[in-house]
């Protein structure tokens, strides 16, 4: 067992470019202090202090950080906003509709139950911002995600794979391909967007042409596990993808869970936070809901689940006045 190349031992993700070393030079005993050795050792309350404070500016973990898709658009917002709004709506027409005393519009998504449709849409826009606003610097490219090294289909890779951005079309067939033949839910393609920053903040990389495929499968394979009460087994995503192997998608969820140092944890608020910065996306890219004026039957459906949710509220208060 203490032998490096025993079967018990397993390969950590590989990088494709070497990582500078971290090695201090040697220091001779009298010339370390005392808060070099060991009797200043660090208080495990300490190091909860420590990572309290990165999670802050991790928006996968903590519910005030900006997401990372908004605040790489937000550089381009208003141009888009003012060329779309040029483009496609004519002067005189008005862009939205507004309610009214007689009318209320509303759509048909809420952060609970998100429209399923829609939301893959606000999803493929999010994924081609990170990718068009990515960052240039070189960063790692981890061999896992490399679709050159780790191909989904037997067809052969272009050679300029990594250099072509994906056009807004073929990120939304891949992703509708995998939520319908898999029968996912809109409320999982939320949770999907915060595995996928969450791994491009621990792992410090990011999602490019050459590897948004097999990172945007392995978010959606650990998302429809942790979400879906049914969940989706990997041999079933090899029906789906005819040419990938169950081990190659086992590496990937094993990889992908090492990255994420095993935090699959999503709060409420993170949740919510997810959802409502989409929404915000897809306003400014003219992808929201359609509105609709509300009904009368629509009314009394919203006056009933209101009703049945007052109801249990007051279930819960005679039931705590009893404790």
């Amino acid at each position: 067992m203490g032998n490096t190349t025993s079967c018990c031992v397993s390969s950590s993700p590989k990088l494709r470019r070497n990582a500078h070393s971290r090695l201090e030079s040697y220091r001779p005993e009298a010339e370390l202090s005392r808060e070099d050795t060991g009797c200043n050792l660090q208080h495990i309350s300490d190091r909860e202090n420590i990572d309290d404070l990165n999670m802050e500016f991790n928006p996968s973990d903590h519910p005030r950080a900006s997401t990372i898709f908004l605040s790489k658009s937000q550089t381009d917002v208003r141009e888009k906003r003012k060329s779309l709004y040029i483009n496609h709506h004519p002067p005189g027409q008005l862009r939205r509709k507004y309610s009214s005393c007689s009318t209320i519009f509303l759509d048909d998504s809420t952060v609970s139950q998100p429209n399923l449709k829609y939301t893959i849409k606000w999803w493929v826009l999010h994924t081609l911002v990170l990718i068009l606003f990515r960052d240039t610097d070189g960063r790692m490219l981890l061999d896992i995600f490399d679709e050159n090294l780790h191909p989904l289909s037997k067809s052969e890779v272009p050679p300029d794979y990594d250099k072509h951005d994906p056009e807004q079309k073929q990120i939304y067939r891949f992703v509708r391909t995998l939520f319908s033949a898999a029968q996912l839910t809109a409320e999982c393609a939320i949770v999907t967007l915060v595995y996928l920053e969450r791994l491009l903040t621990y792992a410090e990389i990011d999602i490019c042409p050459a590897n948004w495929k097999r990172i945007v499968l392995g978010a959606i394979l650990l998302a429809s596990k942790v979400w879906d009460d049914q969940a989706v087994w990997n041999v079933d995503y090899c029906q789906i993808l005819k040419d990938i192997t169950v081990e190659d998608m086992n590496e990937l969820e094993r990889q992908f869970l090492e990255l994420l140092q095993f935090n699959i944890n999503v709060p409420s608020s993170v949740y919510a936070k997810y959802y409502f910065d989409l929404r915000s996306l897809a306003e400014a890219n003219n992808l929201s809901f359609p509105l609709e004026p509300l009904s009368r039957d629509r009314a009394y459906k919203l006056e009933a689940i209101s009703r049945l949710c007052e109801d249990k509220y007051k279930d819960f208060r005679k039931a705590a006045k009893k404790r």
